[in-house]
Formats: C-alpha cells, sequence, structure tokens
C-alpha cells in the first residue's frame, strides 16, 4: 500500500509547482506591453498632439529691409500648433509668395522653434513705364512703382518688360554680374536682342557688351580698359576687343 502511494504523491506534487512558476512570467510579459503601449500612446500625443511641444517662437533670419512680423504673417503658425505636424514646404511656400523675398528656407528646431531664412530681393534697375519708373530685380519682378526713377539705379530701356523675354533676361543678367563700383558707373541699359546688351556710363561713354556669355571675361576685360581716353568699348568677343 505504501509502495504503490508514493509514485502517486511524486505524480501529483510536480504540477501545482510547475504551473506556478509559469504564471509569473505570463503576468510581467502582459504588464510589459501595456506599459510599452502606454508610452508610444503618451509619446504620440506628446508629440503630435499636445501643445506642450508645440510651436513657442518663430525666429526670421535675413531680414534687412523688409519687417520680420511680415514674414511671420506671412507664415501664418498659430502658437502651439504641434512641431511636429508643421509642414514646413508650405510655410516656405507662403513666406516665398512674398513679393520682396527671393528665397525662403524653413526649419524645425526642437524643442519649439521654427527658423525662418530669407534672401530679399535687391533693387538692380528701374524701368520707365507709362510715365512712371518699375523698380525691378535681377529676374524683373517688380518690386515697387515709382513717379521718379531712383537716380542710383540705372535705367533699362526694353521694348517690353516680360520676365521671360530673352532681352529682358540678358540685360538684367549683365548688371546682375557687374561689381558694384562699375554698376555704379552705368547710367542706361540698351537691349533689343538677348545678344546685344549696351551699357551706357554716367560719363558718356558707351561699353557695347554684347550676350551675358562669358560675362565674368569681359567684365575683367572692361575693368582694364577704362583707363583709357575713348569714347567706345567693344567687349561683345572677349578674343577681339576694339576701342575707340
Amino acid at each position: 500500500m505504501t509502495t504503490a502511494e508514493v509514485p502517486a504523491l511524486a505524480d501529483r506534487s510536480p504540477a501545482p509547482e510547475r504551473a506556478t512558476r509559469k504564471r509569473p512570467g505570463i503576468w510581467r510579459f502582459a504588464s510589459a506591453a501595456l506599459i510599452t503601449g502606454g508610452t508610444l500612446a503618451v509619446s504620440g500625443w506628446l508629440v503630435f498632439l499636445s501643445p506642450v511641444l508645440g510651436v513657442k517662437e518663430i525666429v526670421v533670419e535675413g531680414v534687412l529691409a523688409l519687417p520680420s512680423d511680415q514674414i511671420e504673417r506671412a507664415a501664418a503658425l498659430s502658437p502651439d500648433t504641434p512641431m511636429a505636424t508643421v509642414d514646413l514646404e508650405a510655410v516656405r511656400r507662403r513666406v516665398a509668395a512674398v513679393t520682396e523675398v527671393e528665397s525662403a528656407r524653413v526649419e524645425r528646431v526642437w524643442p519649439g522653434t521654427i527658423t525662418i531664412t530669407i534672401r530679399e530681393r535687391t533693387a538692380l534697375a528701374s524701368v520707365p513705364m507709362n510715365g512712371k519708373s518699375a523698380v525691378v530685380d535681377r529676374f524683373g519682378v517688380v518690386l515697387d512703382i515709382v513717379a521718379v526713377a531712383p537716380p542710383r539705379l540705372p535705367v533699362v530701356r526694353l521694348p517690353q518688360l516680360d520676365p521671360q523675354d530673352p532681352a529682358v533676361l540678358a540685360a538684367l543678367s549683365v548688371l546682375g554680374v557687374l561689381p558694384e563700383h562699375l554698376l555704379r558707373k552705368v547710367h542706361e541699359v540698351q537691349a533689343k536682342k538677348a545678344d546685344s546688351v549696351t551699357l551706357l556710363l554716367s560719363d558718356g561713354r558707351t561699353v557695347i557688351f554684347g550676350g551675358p556669355e562669358r560675362a565674368a571675361d569681359k567684365t575683367r576685360i572692361l575693368l582694364g580698359l577704362l583707363n583709357q581716353r575713348a569714347e567706345t568699348f567693344d567687349v561683345s568677343s572677349p578674343e577681339v576687343v576694339t576701342v575707340r
């Protein structure tokens, strides 16, 4: 009787012990999953929905003549907008739509700053239009319409002010590469065609520049010739320069 009961007791006793050992592992896994899921949910709420990680500051860099608050208004960012949901490209497009802005870059700086860096358009020349003068930048964008042309800007005589017109692009391109001290000497620019840009200097002399191709070479040659007593400088072909 005793011999028969011993194996039976031995067979029954380990079963509860094995079951007891497995239960804590299951609960630990379930608890870890709940904690992890809760942490992710809280993190997602903080990043995408909560104002805790929202826009706290807008920094505008690169402004010279433009007021910073004009750029901030164009950006149209509401305070405390979750940083992660800010559409940087959409903000950039809104800022770049400001006439005086040539280009814009928008960056996210954690934890709560949006940085907007702009490049302002620079007045390069004035163009007579219907009795007034249009102040334009190097791309032909009209920045202002004034009754009297600013004396510091060269006057561009063009058949029409169309930024896509090759003659317009050529004339403005040539002006855009001239060094500042030479640009100040240019009184007027004429361009009937893209390859026939002519500069009239404030001292009455004429520079036949040609097209904007090889503008750096032409400018370098011209600077070396301006000390000569001559009325016309033809640098349209850098290999064959004419002075008369």
